[in-house]
């Protein structure tokens, strides 16, 4: 728990150390479902990568003349134990990790609006793997805290930030409801992918106004619906095959739930609809994605006859 040394004194250290404490304790235990991952992050971490490359689309961690043949498809062999993949890409000592998702897109998106990074206190809410905080190590963050209560996530950002020595880049088993143990601590909280899965967001978007440092920055990154009115779709109970989503906003709702938040200077600056060119199954993400959650007869419809998803970017300070 390092990354406590380098927060604000206003984060509640005693109930984050305690939260922290009992999620390590719950992880460590010998059971099928953490060993799963813990074994391949601990096989991993044996290794030490002596080029490191994150100003590129694929996040470069050593490359293929740093390992034999052997090592090369031990690497390979640990690496598929992560799977699904998610984010990326990522080139792992000369293994190619094509995930399901083409994140370098949504970080090309995000790089207009982008704050100063340098010297900055980071949060990555949801963070999954790690790829956009990585992306951010060129950006020379003081500190990057990831919050990822999912196992597999955790365990591959470890396996991946061990290897690429990237000190300033730290994970907790946290959720977006442990964002109110850092008030006013945070120059910039990343929230991408998130919001349409709480049943609260109006909450949410308080409780990330509070941690962030006057000034901050908030860098919202959400599925939505068309439209220019300020709605929001309540799906009956999945919405793209996703049981978990509670409201689908148009843009200008989001805009609204944000400054009724408290945040100011807000603004919708990228909106895309969403293709399977974008999400799509890969060698390393073989379940269903894009095309099986959207109508095979009307692209502009989901499986369940609700609007077709898009793509929202926005922005608001603190």
């Amino acid at each position: 728990m390092e990354y406590l040394d380098y927060l604000s004194p206003s984060v509640d250290v005693e109930a984050v150390a305690a939260e922290h404490q009992a999620r390590q304790r719950w992880v460590n235990q010998d059971k099928k479902g953490f060993l799963r991952y813990r074994r391949p992050c601990m096989d991993l971490s044996k290794y030490r990568a002596r080029h490191i490359d994150c100003s590129g689309d694929t996040i470069v961690i050593g490359e293929a003349l740093e390992v034999d043949r052997q090592q090369q498809l031990e690497i390979e062999g640990y690496l598929r134990a992560f799977m699904p993949w998610r984010k990326g890409p990522f080139s792992v000592f000369g293994t190619h990790i094509d995930a399901e998702w083409r994140s370098e897109r949504k970080w090309r998106r995000l790089l207009p609006e982008l704050p100063p990074l340098e010297g900055k206190t980071i949060a990555d809410i949801g963070c999954s793997n790690g790829y956009y905080m990585f992306r951010m190590l060129p950006h020379s963050p003081a500190l990057v805290l990831g919050f990822e209560p999912s196992v597999q996530h955790y365990y591959c950002f470890q396996a991946l930030r061990t290897m690429a020595g990237a000190a300033s880049l730290h994970i907790d088993l946290l959720g977006v409801e442990h964002i109110g143990l850092f008030p006013e601590c945070f120059d910039v909280i990343f929230l991408m992918g998130i919001i349409y899965h709480r049943p609260s967001p109006i909450d949410v978007l308080r409780n990330i106004h509070a941690a962030l440092k006057p000034g901050g920055t908030l860098l919202l990154e959400s599925q939505a619906i068309p439209g220019d009115e300020p709605y929001a779709l309540f799906p009956e109970k999945t919405y793209a095959k996703v049981p978990g989503t509670y409201f689908v906003p148009t843009g200008s709702c989001l805009i609204n739930w944000m400054q009724r938040a408290g945040l100011s200077h807000t603004k919708l600056f990228c909106s895309h609809p969403m293709s399977s060119a974008e999400q799509r199954r890969t060698e390393w993400m073989t379940f269903e994605s894009y095309n099986d959650f959207i109508d095979a007869n009307d692209p502009n419809r989901t499986v369940e006859g609700y609007p077709a998803p898009q793509r929202v970017f926005l922005l608001g300070r603190k």
